[in-house]
Parts: structure tokens; C-alpha cells; sequence
């Protein structure tokens, strides 16, 4: 089976609200959050699905540069190529684009090893664990979000998540740093039996880091994520040190060699896995499977993906046996996107499609609907 078109659909999805982190707005009901389809199409008829969801102010890559990296570079490259041969398909990519430390445009990569995976388990017809030799597991359990700078608000939809059932909570730090500490107050509070991730998104320094840590040593915080800069591994495990809650590393991990770094530095307790980050499955499935041997705990996490790379997500994490609550936020975004069919999801509890591949189907009605001129 060999890949004979690749196909590239950007999108501007609609959103419910505005998302924000440390480093800005990334995305908007005005706006639209930018979201690139990827389709792969093989010489026999069967064809995949990925997913690339970038943004510029959490990555260095953007809506133009994911459409012009996949059809200008990754495409010819691709052309004729064996699906089923990842290895050297990876090869091809990486020789196209060259990686850095990020892995060289990885969200872009990470799309059309999406879409490979997809084509490769709806030709053999089974799921996608069982292209890794494992067991289809199809329940998960979603976090629910929190991102406002405002702590009566914050403990406020943390009440609500808790009614709704959700077990956990990912609480993003960093838009009001002096309001930071009231804010975990209010959720705990409020939820307290919820396992609770503050993620800062790189907002700190070492010196605060430490002082807000040995705060939320107190209110009862179960992991804090990227507290500092992605580079500053030194910082991460001095900050380690000081501090008994694990520290998870988001932005300094997206490749198994940044993992290996990390792990030398003794710099993190946790990693947090994302397809969209790391390559793609490919990638994510080996930096969770290193980190475990390395005895570090895992999370899992998105970037606020429509339900196709949701479900291409959860399949990796019950294969990685993630138990915690994982960020996986698009449906409390996203107000729509092309999926067709796909993974049942009611509140934080979702129920992965029992069909070949990723398991969804796309509709083309939606594509044109949401397609936006990428300005390539």
C-alpha cells in the first residue's frame, strides 16, 4: 500500500470561548482556533485521517506554516512511499525538514503520521492499539479546564466540574501570577477530591516556582507542570529539590532526546505525553514508553484538538495505561468541528468508536464549511 496523494485542509473551527495561557490567547469565538486536516491517500483505496492543531503563541509553528510544510515539502517527499513503513517515512520527513530540538515542525509531522496510522489500521482492519499488540480499551476520563484569572470564577466551574463528574482538574497559571496562589485555593476548595494540575506554561522563575510550590504543598496540589523556561532543566531539578509535588515537564520534552536530557538532569518527577507536540504516534508512543522505563510518572495532554486527534490521543494513552485524568480540552472549546462520527463524549467521560483505524469519519461538508485560506 503506498501513499499516492496527501491531501491538506486548513481550518478555522468555531469556538464556545476564549482559551488562554501564560503566553496569550490561543484561540477565539471571534478568531476561530487554526486547525490543519490531513488526508493520505493509497494506491488501493484506503485512505487516513490526521490532525495537526497549532498555535503561535504556545509553538513555533502556525496555521501557515503547517499547510505550506505539508504541501510543499512533506508531500513530495512522500509520494510513492510505503504506508506501512513509518520508519522510513519519518526517514523522508526528517530529511525534508530538519529536526532541532523540538524535532523540526513536529505538529506538522505529527498530521500525516496521524493519517498514516489511520490508513494503515483501516487497511489491515483493526483499531489502533492493536497495531502496537495491545487490547482495545475504550473508556477515558477527561480533565476539565480552568483558564481565567479571576478565583471566585475559578471556583466557581470547578464546582460545576465536579457536579458534572469530572475527576480532575487542569488549572492554568500564569494570566494574573500575584492572583495565582488565591486561585488554587478557590478550586481546592471547591473540589477538593478532584486531582488537581497546575499547569504554568513556563510562567516562573526558580525563585517563584519554589515559593508558590511550597504554597501548594499546603492546599493539597497533586502536580505542578512547567513551572520554568522549556530549556532550564538545571532549574526544574533544583526546583525539585525543593519541593515534594511532583514536577511535570510539558515544553522542555518533544522528542525521546529531549526526554534522555531531562532524565540525565534529573528535571522532572512526570512527563506530559501530547501526540500533536511530540511527531505523532510514532514519537508519543516512544517517549511514553521511554519515560516509564525510566520510572517517571506520565499525564497525558492535548492542544485543544477537534475530536479526531482526541481520539487518536486517547487511544495512545489507555495503551500507556495513563490512569489520571487527562487534558484532552477541545469539546470544552470547540463548539464544532468535521468529525462526522466518532468518539462518544459525555462531560469528562468518553467512549472511543469500536471501528479500524482511529475510528472516525470525516465529513467534507464541514471541510469546506471551516476551510480558510492559509495565506501560503
Amino acid at each position: 500500500m503506498r501513499i499516492t496523494d496527501v491531501e491538506v485542509y486548513p481550518l478555522r473551527l468555531p469556538m464556545k470561548t476564549s482559551f488562554a495561557i501564560s503566553g496569550g490567547t490561543v484561540g477565539s469565538p471571534n478568531e476561530g482556533a487554526p486547525h490543519v486536516y490531513v488526508r493520505v491517500v493509497t494506491d488501493v483505496g484506503v485512505e487516513g485521517w490526521g490532525e495537526a492543531r497549532p498555535s503561535h503563541r504556545w509553538s513555533c509553528e502556525t496555521l501557515e506554516t503547517v499547510t505550506s510544510t505539508i504541501a510543499g515539502y512533506l508531500k513530495p517527499a512522500l509520494l510513492g512511499a510505503e504506508v506501512s513503513d513509518l520508519q522510513t517515512i519519518h526517514g523522508l520527513m526528517n530529511k525534508e525538514i530538519k529536526p532541532d530540538l523540538s524535532g523540526g515542525q513536529p505538529i506538522a509531522k505529527a498530521a500525516v503520521d496521524m493519517a498514516l496510522h489511520d490508513a494503515i489500521g483501516r487497511e489491515r482492519g483493526c483499531r489502533l492499539p492493536e497495531l502496537w499488540f495491545a487490547g482495545f480499551r475504550p473508556e477515558l476520563k477527561l480533565s476539565y479546564l480552568i483558564s481565567t484569572a479571576s478565583p471566585e470564577e475559578a471556583g466557581r466551574m470547578a464546582s460545576d466540574a465536579a457536579a458534572k463528574g469530572y475527576r480532575g482538574l487542569d488549572v492554568k497559571l500564569g494570566l494574573r501570577p500575584d492572583a495565582d496562589l488565591d486561585l488554587l485555593e478557590a478550586v481546592k476548595a471547591a473540589a477538593p477530591n478532584l486531582f488537581l494540575r497546575a499547569d504554568a506554561n513556563q510562567a516562573y522563575n526558580l525563585q517563584q516556582a519554589a515559593k508558590l510550590a511550597r504554597a501548594m504543598e499546603r492546599i493539597g496540589v497533586d502536580v505542578f507542570e512547567q513551572p520554568l523556561r522549556a530549556d532550564d532543566l538545571h532549574g526544574h531539578a533544583q526546583l525539585r529539590r525543593k519541593t515534594d509535588i511532583p514536577i511535570a515537564l510539558d515544553e522542555s520534552i518533544w522528542t525521546t532526546g529531549n526526554l534522555m536530557q531531562a532524565i540525565r538532569a534529573e528535571a522532572c518527577d512526570t512527563v506530559v505525553v501530547k501526540v500533536t507536540k511530540m511527531g505523532g504516534l510514532t514519537g508519543a508512543r516512544r517517549c511514553g514508553e521511554l519515560a516509564r522505563e525510566a520510572g517517571l510518572g506520565l499525564l497525558g495532554g492535548g492542544l485543544t484538538e477537534s475530536r479526531l486527534a482526541l481520539a487518536a490521543s486517547a487511544h495512545l494513552f489507555r495503551y500507556l495505561r495513563i490512569e489520571d485524568p487527562v487534558d484532552l480540552n477541545g469539546p470544552l472549546f470547540l463548539a464544532d468541528d468535521p468529525v462526522a462520527s466518532g468518539p462518544r463524549i459525555d462531560e469528562g467521560d468518553v467512549v472511543l468508536p469500536d471501528r479500524p483505524g482511529i475510528g472516525c469519519e470525516i465529513s467534507a461538508e464541514k471541510l469546506e464549511l471551516y476551510g480558510c485560506r492559509s495565506n501560503v
